[in-house]
């Protein structure tokens, strides 16, 4: 982006004119001339005056000079060009839309629509290291399925079980993805964007678009994923759809529906491609929008002083010349012996902290992945939380989030909870969080799904009041197929359900908790009834 030349620092240009001065200073009191001027008419002075034709060379002077010049440049900050400010990728959020209509299931790309588009977002999650992400699915419904998060790990498991039968309902309700990412967005505090993959698109659903190009801070980018040739269905078990006359059903890609939304609600539109161009394309447009949204006082221009570091190290080469060392060697002799650390605190002396600060040191360990050895130079609070939380140490992070303001610290101690599978302690976090904050989409969703683990619970038959010694409980064959009798040894269950078995089962079976998750969130949510009093105690 072509701003002009300009600088960054200009007051340190007042140091340029310093340097002629000094060289100007140093030749008159260098002149031999100057001494007799006052003794000597001038038209005879240039002819009495010998011992003065000696041949120009460079002198410690000339160079202190011109490194002065050079100097006070590159302070200056020359600049014309505006950069992306630090860590713009990792506050950019991102809300993704998939289109689960029967239509993903055509295979003119390879494999499928919706394979093909599951892939591009493991891409954009690659490129989106530290990015927070989230993952949103629809058809004539949508439905959260991730708020925005940076656990690559947390996405794949649900994304890999995504398939186009966990929704029964058929269409192509574009506008009810919109409004639910744009409410997941709106909690976050850096206007976000919102990607859709799709084949299609309902001309019905423009409106709501356009409504929302015109009021949101979220910008809106459109993937097409197929090809207008179209491609034949595939069916659950990999067969070929066929009609009823025994030909493959083909499913073409509505390209004249998504120019027409591109065109009227002024959304960009583009299509997936072979290579990583299209994600790459992605996240430059949800970087460029968050500066643009952004106030202008947060925008960094490129430096070019430093390219002036380069002729100032070959004038410093010139110092090593016979005879302008010496005079020089005590000065830097004296730096160098004040800059080594004492004999005490040569232990604790690393050369990362002469340049960075231990949240910057934590920072670069977090991007990197390594949460354990982030949590131990983070000083920020809530940034050493995240961390310890990333780390899997739970109860650590919850501690520091409990002792932090805000609704974000309050969601972030019930997710602690959480993950220890304390789901009461977990529920008022949330309640608390919801209460600071409405909306608060990620903290309602979390809170529906620790009381549907909290039924889990309660549905749990108590155990019977013998120990041990109890003689095993017989079952008997009712299906009559040899009329055995089996015996099962079962060992003694806690009154309740552990609750790290309900979360294996997720963790085995994420289709199946997401299948569940949309058939409860699409039927009418019973009145609610409070929970006994002993439920909600913990031994």
């Amino acid at each position: 982006m072509d701003q002009g030349f300009h600088f960054i620092r200009p007051l340190w240009l007042l140091l340029l004119p310093l340097g002629p001065l000094l060289l100007w200073w140093w030749r008159r009191r260098n002149d031999p001339l100057q001494r007799w001027k006052g003794m000597i008419a001038p038209h005879l002075l240039a002819h009495l005056v010998v011992g003065d034709s000696e041949r120009w060379r460079p002198r410690p002077i000339h160079l202190l000079c011109a490194a002065l010049m050079l100097g006070s440049i590159a302070c200056a900050g020359p600049t014309w060009e505006l950069e992306s400010p630090p860590f713009a990728e990792d506050r950019a959020p991102m809300m993704v839309a998939l289109d689960l209509s029967p239509a993903m299931n055509a295979m003119d790309v390879s494999p499928t629509r919706l394979e093909r588009a599951k892939q591009k977002v493991r891409d954009l999650m690659a490129l989106r290291v530290g990015g927070r992400t989230g993952l949103i699915v629809y058809t004539n419904t949508a439905h959260m399925v991730l708020p925005p998060t940076d656990d690559a790990a947390l996405m794949e498991m649900f994304l890999s079980a995504l398939s186009t039968d966990l929704l029964p309902g058929k269409g192509m309700n574009a506008g009810a993805a919109l409004a639910l990412a744009d409410r997941l967005l709106d909690a976050e505090s850096d206007p976000g964007t919102i990607v859709f993959f799709t084949s299609g698109f309902d001309d019905a659903q423009i409106p709501a678009f356009l409504t929302h190009h015109q009021h949101s801070r979220q910008q809106v980018l459109m993937l097409a994923v197929g090809t207008t040739e179209g491609g034949a269905l595939r069916a659950a078990n990999g067969s070929i759809q066929t009609g009823p006359d025994g030909a493959p059903i083909i499913a073409k890609l509505d390209d004249n529906a998504l120019q027409r939304l591109s065109s009227q609600a002024h959304v960009p539109l583009a299509s997936i491609t072979s290579g990583n161009q299209d994600m790459q394309w992605v996240q430059r447009e949800a970087v460029h929008h968050l500066q643009l949204v952004n106030d202008k006082t947060t925008q960094h221009w490129k430096e070019y002083g430093y390219y002036l570091s380069y002729p100032l190290v070959l004038l410093a080469l010139f110092w090593f010349r016979r005879g302008w060392v010496v005079r020089w060697v005590f000065v830097f002799g004296c730096l160098g012996l004040g800059a080594v650390p004492s004999p005490a605190a040569a232990a604790d002396w690393h050369v990362a902290d002469w340049f960075f600060t231990p949240d910057q040191q934590g920072r670069w360990y977090y991007e990197h992945r390594d949460f354990g050895r982030a949590s131990e130079h983070f000083q920020n609070p809530y940034w050493k939380g995240w961390a310890l939380y990333q780390h899997g140490r739970y109860d650590e992070a919850q501690k520091i989030f409990e002792t932090l303001p805000g609704a974000d610290a309050r969601f972030m101690s019930g997710n602690s909870y959480a993950r220890q599978f304390e789901y009461q302690e977990a529920i008022d976090d949330y309640n608390e969080a919801l209460r600071m904050r409405h909306p608060f989409p990620a903290a309602e969703a979390n809170l529906r799904l620790m009381k549907q683990l909290m039924k889990q619970r309660e549905q749990v038959p108590p155990e019977d009041e013998d120990d041990d010694s109890k003689p095993d409980k017989i079952k008997e064959d009712k299906e009559g197929k040899k009329g055995k009798a089996t015996t099962q040894v079962e060992a003694k269950r806690p009154a309740q359900l552990p609750a790290n078995v309900w979360m294996r089962n997720l963790d085995v079976s994420p289709a199946e908790f997401l299948r569940t998750k949309f058939s409860i969130e699409n039927s009418p949510l019973p009145p609610a009834t409070p929970a006994p009093a002993s439920a909600s105690s913990v031994p």
